[in-house]
């Protein structure tokens, strides 16, 4: 099973930027798919972008679009989140996730069709 290590995150003002990392332990990604969801305290765990590993494609939740960009790098085996223009709404923990078989777009963005996860990480936007 695919060992997910998340780096980045952190406290940053409204308006700045943090980058994510999301990278297997060592070895290539065999998932079809790496995606990114974030809980804030209190709601459910909310898809934010995914990528599809061969092609590329990408998927991103509304609110975030044109502020978020997800990027993967094969030679380094990592998904990258670029985070730009944070508002205090897009506080939680950021988890990414393995999605190993290739799934329709809509599945892509529930967290149950996930199969492995990172541990989270902290982003904290103040106003």
């Amino acid at each position: 099973q695919e060992q997910l290590v998340q780096s980045g995150g952190g406290l940053v003002q409204a308006g700045g930027s943090l980058r994510l990392s999301c990278a297997t332990s060592g070895r290539p990604f065999s998932a079809y798919a790496v995606g990114w969801f974030r809980q804030a305290p209190g709601k459910e765990r909310e898809f934010v972008a995914a990528v599809t590993w061969k092609d590329g494609n990408t998927h991103y939740l509304d609110s975030i679009k044109g502020r978020f960009t997800i990027t993967r790098d094969n030679t380094k085996n990592t998904v990258f989140l670029q985070m730009n223009s944070l508002k205090p709404e897009d506080t939680g923990i950021y988890y990414c996730g393995g999605l190993r078989s290739p799934a329709p777009d809509f599945g892509l963005k529930m967290s149950a069709e996930y199969d492995c996860w990172g541990r989270g990480t902290q982003v904290t936007v103040s106003a």
